[in-house]
């Protein structure tokens, strides 16, 4: 029985022996397409190949896809661990022409995999065409001999693909196999089409034509091929299996969680082992690929998936977080196919961790506030959208949790009342969901990456260069020219300004034609055109011109210092921290530099203290730094590190700094830091001169971030800290040596004095001492002391009263202050009498008559403040009325 990674390698090589390029699945969250959340099919990262705004080496792919289907228009979230075919996380095997052949070789592909490669029974496939499709139909009973019955024509849209309202779009071509008749179902197109006889495996898609807005079509030139199978699908049909839970891969994600929470894979919580295998593999893959959960946008669909997988722990009887329990089994299944699952495995593990440890503090609180809701309405209601809105607001229960909860129950949730709720928040949660990518307006700069190729960067090598002006553009549209005043973005063949990416911003400087002289201030880049945004500050810039391209030295120099030590500091974190800190994102600028790395908690003095002592060893070291051209997976195997989610070509710039003393790693094993990066960099480390951190903070959940200044701005830094130093010590007029010990030696001194300053004001209140204080009276069979006191704060008035407790003897004794335009009061009773009277009695009553209320204490000693200080008297009657009614 061949397993899904047999599966996977079987087609990959099929295609390869049939001139296909084995293409690298893309990252979940898609680099060409800002309307999708994540990569749901094999053709999101072709995107532009199929509408033709950008080309590539080869016309023929496949790849093994990852895909996510659990936000925005594509969610298959309710349904996984209740259906045998849903997933959020699954694999797309595909092939792609792009130009190179159509259905004559597309279905002969198609037919001789599965019957030959893969073995299938030809008796058990049929397939479908669109209706109008007759030169599919012809190649299919060709090629396959089926018989007219087994080719079904389908006259819906099912059958007839399109990217959008517009552009490319063709008809489709599915491939089924059927179960049997001891399965329910029937054919696609009859009316039992929705039964589990009939399941569909393939689909080619024929891209053939360009849609207009008028709805008229016209053949393309370059015809294109798009297909899709699923490795879960296939695979359970190789494996002889019904159920996708059922395969090799997933059964070992099963075992793994009922190992883990020792319930049976087969018991009662069937349902559970299967939410929780899926969205194991979702939740890792999309951290791998660099989401980390938060409360909008693309993490919390993250976080959402976490928490559904975490209830369900729960229902196994869990006690302790699980899912970070899993990964390892997980890695073993699939890290030889996607080694970038390998490489997260740590960051992964502490993330999953960190989250179920913080869900299940809420977790339990959150179901029993839902069983509270659920009893205060009828058998069988639903459950109020209110409700279901604090479950969410309150405990972060998504509405899918909550009705996954009740689901159990046969309950439902009124959605209308809850949507009412959630509209401002549902409205911001779509409008972070709009995804990230290339820009809507990218295509002019793929029309001058097509007509002109790329930029090219000469910028490593150099900061002035001669280039030709190929484009220049302002508000979206080529212009001839540019006059002086004028905003505009300059497009030249090549240069040497750096475009802002990987965290380093862009360059600034001046480019220089006949006519004219224009200021660079930022440098972007889209499908590699470098673009300057500047201003024509002098004549007028024209296209087609020479030019002269002159980098801001100082700046770039500035910039490489930062980059530098970022790459320094970067290792100097995972050595002090571990190995799950991983970059989360990072600013290069000018002035400063910026760190996010996951971690998730504040650095100690000592280790921050580390970390910086370890990057100035080695910026004083001056140690070369090198940059070397490789493979992707030459560079990782190196141990280079790699920004999770950064999109790399086929050959990457690989960075290397420091040397370390003993063993290390690296090609020697003894290079320090060794890094994918695309950035520039100083030429040696002395250049960065020294790096000061600044300190850190947190950026989002489980993530940190580091600020730090390099070079002559760590200098001003520095400088400016001796200045304000030196100027403490002549205030003190003590050596800059000795200003610690000065300034403690002060602060004791301060201490003690106001201390003695407080005595003395509590004995000038007291009238100098016991003797000249009030007399005791008795009221009530209680001997009672009063006294009005000025001068005095509130925090003096416990001593003074402990004082008139000792001239008292046995009773109770009360102070009013007057402590500025405010009044306090303060009241006591000796030990023996606290069983008659409450200082908290008297010290009420005293408030209410100075325009306070409450206070509070112990019955022996109680403080209360006021409003009106010359109401002393009336506070010190009140109090002898409360004596005189004991």
């Amino acid at each position: 029985m061949p397993s899904l990674n047999d599966i996977r390698s079987t087609y990959l090589d099929f295609f390869q022996r049939n001139g296909h390029r084995v293409v690298d699945s893309s990252p979940l969250v898609p680099r060409n397409d800002p309307t999708l959340m994540f990569a749901n099919s094999g053709m999101v990262q072709f995107k532009n190949l199929f509408t033709g705004v950008e080309t590539r080496d080869y016309t023929r792919a496949t790849t093994a896809q990852k895909c996510v289907r659990a936000g925005g228009k594509h969610n298959d979230l309710d349904n996984v661990g209740y259906t045998a075919r849903h997933h959020t996380f699954f694999e797309m095997l595909g092939n792609f022409s792009f130009g190179d052949y159509f259905k004559e070789t597309a279905i002969p592909l198609a037919w001789e995999l599965l019957t030959k490669e893969f073995g299938l029974n030809r008796d058990k496939l049929l397939v479908t065409v669109y209706h109008t499709d007759d030169e599919a139909a012809a190649i299919w009973k060709k090629v396959a001999g089926l018989s007219d019955d087994r080719i079904i024509r389908i006259a819906t849209n099912d059958n007839f693909w399109m990217m959008g309202p517009t552009g490319p779009c063709g008809p489709c071509s599915e491939i089924f196999y059927d179960h049997g008749d001891k399965i329910w179902g029937g054919p696609p197109g009859s009316k039992d089409e929705d039964g589990d006889r009939f399941i569909e495996i393939w689909n080619n898609v024929f891209m053939q034509f360009e849609q207009f807005e008028d709805g008229s079509r016209r053949t393309l030139d370059a015809k294109s091929i798009d297909t899709g199978m699923g490795l879960e699908r296939i695979g359970a049909l190789l494996q002889g299996k019904h159920d996708n839970y059922d395969t090799d891969l997933m059964r070992s994600l099963i075992e793994a969680s009922a190992h883990a929470t020792s319930a049976d894979p087969d018991g009662p919580g069937k349902v559970h082992h299967r939410v929780i295998a899926d969205h194991l593999r979702s939740t890792s893959f999309l951290i791998a690929d660099g989401v980390m959960p938060s409360n909008e946008g693309r993490g919390y669909v993250l976080r959402r998936i976490m928490r559904r997988a975490m209830r369900h722990a729960h229902m196994l009887g869990a006690q302790d977080p699980v899912m970070f329990r899993l990964v390892p089994a997980l890695v073993r299944q699939m890290g030889a196919a996607y080694p970038e699952l390998t490489r997260a495995q740590a960051l992964i593990e502490e993330t999953l961790k960190l989250e179920e440890t913080k869900f299940r503090t809420t977790l339990d609180r959150g179901l029993r506030l839902l069983d509270d809701e659920l009893a205060k309405i009828p058998e069988g209601s639903a459950l109020p959208g209110e409700a279901a809105f604090k479950l969410y607001d309150t405990y972060g229960f998504p509405l899918d949790l909550t009705q996954d909860a009740l689901r159990e129950k046969g309950r439902a949730v009124d959605t209308q009342g809850f949507d009412a709720a959630m509209a401002e928040q549902k409205a911001k949660a779509r409008a972070a969901w709009a995804g990230s990518g290339e820009t809507k307006d990218a295509a002019i700069w793929f029309d001058l990456a097509e007509e002109h190729g790329p930029s090219e960067f000469l910028g490593y090598d150099t900061e002035t260069a001669e280039g030709q002006v190929l484009a220049l553009v302002q508000k979206g549209a080529a212009v001839k020219t540019a006059g002086q005043g004028d905003e505009v973005t300059i497009v030249v063949n090549q240069t040497p300004f750096y475009g802002e990416s990987g965290g380093q911003v862009g360059d600034a400087g001046i480019i220089r034609t006949e006519t004219g002289e224009a200021h660079v201030t930022d440098v972007k880049r889209t499908a590699g055109v470098f673009l300057h945004v500047a201003t024509v500050t002098m004549g007028e810039i024209q296209a087609g011109q020479g030019a002269t391209l002159v980098v801001d030295h100082d700046r770039r120099g500035a910039i490489r210092a930062n980059h530098s030590a970022t790459h320094l500091l970067n290792e100097a974190l995972r050595r002090a921290l571990g190995d799950h800190v991983a970059q989360r994102g990072s600013l290069n600028a000018p002035d400063r530099l910026r760190f996010d790395f996951s971690h998730t908690k504040a650095l100690t003095p000592e280790e921050m203290a580390r970390v910086e002592t370890e990057v100035n060893g080695f910026i004083r070291q001056d140690g070369a730094v090198s940059t070397r051209i490789m493979t992707p997976d030459d560079a990782r195997g190196l141990g280079a590190q790699a920004l999770f989610g950064e999109k790399y070509g086929d050959e990457v710039r690989v960075v290397s700094m420091g040397t370390l003393e003993g063993t290390g790693k690296g090609t020697d094993g003894r290079t320090y830091s060794l890094e994918l990066c695309g950035g520039t960099h100083v030429a040696r480390l002395g250049e960065i001169g020294l790096m000061v951190v600044l300190g850190d903070s947190a950026s989002s959940a489980g993530v940190r971030r580091i600020e730090a200044l390099t070079g002559q701005a760590a200098l001003d830094h520095l400088n400016a800290q001796g200045t304000r130093l030196a100027e403490v010590a002549g205030v003190l007029k003590a050596p800059v040596g000795e200003v610690v010990e000065r300034v403690k030696a002060l602060a004791e001194e301060r201490r003690a004095l106001a201390n003695e300053v407080a005595q003395l004001r509590r004995e000038i209140a007291m009238g100098g001492g016991a003797k000249g204080g009030p007399e005791a009276k008795e009221i009530g069979g209680v001997k009672f002391i009063a006294q009005a006191v000025t001068g005095v704060s509130g925090k003096d008035l416990p001593a003074l009263v402990d004082a008139l407790k000792t001239t008292v003897g046995s009773g109770a004794v009360l102070v009013v202050a007057d402590t500025g335009g405010k009044a306090a009061v303060a009241a006591g009773v000796t030990a023996d009498m606290v069983e008659k009277v409450s200082a908290v009695d008297l010290v009420r009553a005293a408030a209410g008559a100075l325009g306070g209320k409450g206070g509070g204490g112990r019955p022996d000693m109680a403080q209360a403040g006021g409003a009106d200080p010359a109401k002393a008297p009336e506070a010190i009657a009140a109090a002898e009325a409360v004596l005189a009614a004991l």
